[in-house]
């Protein structure tokens, strides 16, 4: 095996290789404490993230699990919402014409700004902060399941018509198939967003999360329970990310094949 195939197949590799990637990067960051003697409230050392994690255990997974909820309930709510949207898209050129320029006005809107209506809309409840990661993972997954049954080519589905299939099995059967990869492109980019879009909702309008543990840290100058929060939010970001991978692999293991 060579090394470039070694790299590329071997699940060592997948596993060694990003905790290496994670250790390189907490040593740097170390370093740059050290080196430059920068003061622990302008910028902490992993030590003292990691010594405030063991103050406040319960706490930080508390709130953790607050924005976890939130991230996967928008997350789901965009799935449900978008994939079907982008199907009747796909069906019909007149509705693409009429909902595609609704969609990029919707995208280009800057997140941050509808943050406070939310709150004043619902308050400071759970559903603002689920509607705004519902907002930011609309779009990825829309576009790449519309791109997805766009690319089915027509050969196939001419082929398809003349067997007799009906419109559920040219559905179900082809384009969905051929479409499934770039929904998971869409998907993998929609999660990593949604982990942003709960952030960005605790900020303005929260008593909860790890958005709240941030801005609350933040004001009270407490700089490593600010990067304790952060640290959480990447795991819960890489955990969320690898789980759509894992996913990926167990359902379309024909289009790793093909890659």
């Amino acid at each position: 095996m060579t090394r470039r195939s070694w790299l590329k197949d071997s699940p060592v590799a997948a596993v060694l290789l990003p905790i290496v990637g994670l250790a390189g990067a907490i040593g740097l960051w170390w370093l740059a404490t050290v080196v430059f003697s920068i003061d622990s409230y302008l910028l902490p050392s992993p030590k003292d993230v990691v010594a405030k994690f063991g103050e406040q255990p319960s706490y930080l997974l508390t709130e953790t699990g607050t924005s976890f909820l939130e991230t996967i309930e928008g997350f789901l709510l965009a799935i449900v919402i978008g994939v079907p949207i982008a199907i009747v898209i796909v069906r019909s050129v007149l509705l693409e014409r009429l909902v595609y320029p609704l969609l990029l006005m919707v995208n280009a809107i800057p997140k941050i700004a509808i943050a406070p209506l939310l709150v004043v809309w619902w308050g400071f409840g759970q559903w603002p902060k689920v509607f705004m990661v519902l907002l930011v993972c609309f779009f990825p997954i829309v576009i790449s399941t519309a791109q997805g049954m766009k690319s089915t080519p027509v050969e196939l589905v001419e082929l398809l018509r003349s067997l007799n299939a009906s419109r559920a099995q040219e559905f179900f059967k082809l384009r969905l198939r051929y479409a499934m990869p770039q929904i998971f492109t869409g998907l993998k980019v929609a999660i990593s967003l949604a982990v942003i879009g709960s952030v960005i909702a605790e900020f303005v309008g929260a008593t909860h999360g790890l958005g709240y543990v941030i801005s609350q840290s933040g004001a009270s100058a407490d700089t490593s329970l600010a990067f304790a929060a952060i640290t959480l939010l990447s795991i819960m970001s890489i955990v969320l990310f690898y789980a759509l991978v894992l996913l990926e692999h167990l359902l379309l293991p024909w289009a790793q094949e093909s890659r």
